[in-house]
């Protein structure tokens, strides 16, 4: 079977399981994107998230990652929920509103590496979602799937909210072309809109004074001179997401989980440990544990 065609399957399979897009290229360095990031992190924007200190080699070349890679399938999956409107004050960033995604992409990518090894081809390989040091914005950008918006993200014309997932594979394929084309154009308003000023420079956040870092990866306490800027965001934040044009072509595809939606102020403020694990069982929440959601709802109240 030609490269061409092999490819060709593996895209009409994702869409088939259920993802949004998928794109294919060849396993190599990202040297443009090593430099940027080095700089990034010798500024100490990555605020106390030690890790991205770690396996820096391998993020910055699969080959180093994955032995004997040659090319890399990447994959969009649309995360935005249908139904996210809440009964209270207090937010939780939409990927969180349905089921944890690592379980339910990690699903779907071992059903497609199955289905090209007893349909298509035999191949070694290996697949990632959020799991392992993988530059994904920077990949999938090369896969031709998007771009790197001014808030850092990757940005697509039917928006942002998609989760990126790889399946590193042993065998050449046909490959997209480079994404080099910004569709920001003078929009800036995800920058104007985030109210800690995170957005310190086009296409570059310091985590330090991101919400999202702080209610999700900041294991000790919050800074008090953030206090009355989070806007209510307990869990992420979306607000740059919100307000970008693009995501206004968006379509709705997972069910939010209503004991999260249905929750009102009150009961977020008397949450207790034992109802945090009924309600988040299924939820990436969970991984932040009770405290810290306490902590964060603490931090909101006025």
């Amino acid at each position: 079977m030609k490269k061409s065609e092999i490819s060709y399957k593996i895209k009409e399979k994702a869409k088939e399981l259920g993802f949004s897009n998928c794109g294919i290229i060849k396993a190599r360095n990202l040297l443009e994107e090593e430099i940027h990031f080095k700089i990034w992190l010798e500024k100490g924007y990555n605020a106390d998230m030690k890790y991205l200190h770690e396996n820096f080699e391998k993020r910055m070349n699969p080959l180093k990652l994955v032995e004997n890679t040659k090319s890399i399938i990447v994959l969009l999956f649309n995360y935005c929920p249908l139904n996210y409107e809440s009964k209270s004050k207090y937010k939780i960033s939409k990927y969180a509103l349905s089921n944890d995604y690592h379980k339910v992409i990690e699903t779907k990518l071992n059903k497609l590496l199955e289905f090209i090894n007893s349909e298509l081809q035999f191949v070694k390989g290996k697949a990632f979602v959020d799991s392992s040091p993988v530059l994904e914005k920077a990949i999938a950008k090369r896969a031709n799937l998007g771009w790197i918006g001014k808030n850092s993200l990757l940005v697509t014309k039917k928006g942002s909210f998609y989760f990126i997932s790889e399946i590193f594979v042993d065998i050449e394929l046909e490959y997209n072309e480079i994404q080099s084309k910004d569709f920001c154009g003078t929009c800036t308003k995800c920058i104007d809109s985030c109210p800690t000023n995170a957005i310190y420079e086009n296409h570059k956040v310091d985590a330090n004074k991101c919400i999202s870092y702080h209610t999700i990866e900041n294991k000790g306490e919050i800074p008090e001179q953030l206090k009355g800027k989070f806007q209510n965001w307990i869990y992420g934040c979306d607000i740059c997401q919100d307000v970008c044009p693009w995501n206004s072509k968006i379509e709705p595809k997972l069910e939010a989980n209503k004991k999260i939606i249905d929750m009102t102020n009150e009961q977020w403020e008397k949450l207790d440990e034992e109802k945090f694990n009924e309600i988040f069982s299924k939820s990436s929440v969970k991984r932040l544990k009770f405290k810290r959601l306490k902590r964060n709802i603490d931090f909101n109240k006025s």
